[in-house]
């Protein structure tokens, strides 16, 4: 199912991208503003998903310290 979140959660930041892409206003800061719009949608995503599947699938597993030695 962590698949599918990202995946939605992706398809939902690239249809804001082509909206933010095509609803720029016209001007000399418009290549300027696109690039701003679409590295800040991809490096919120990126964070997003790398902190998700951190959190989802963790590389060293907790440990209790209620417990005894012996377990």
């Amino acid at each position: 199912m962590s698949f599918l979140h990202i995946v939605i959660v992706g398809a939902i930041i690239a249809a804001i991208g082509a909206v933010a892409w095509f609803v720029m206003p016209k001007g000399n800061n418009q290549t300027l503003l696109r690039t701003a719009v679409l590295l800040t949608l991809t490096s919120c995503y990126l964070m997003w998903a790398i902190t998700y599947l951190a959190q989802l699938h963790p590389l060293i597993k907790p440990r209790r310290s209620d417990l005894r030695a012996e377990y």
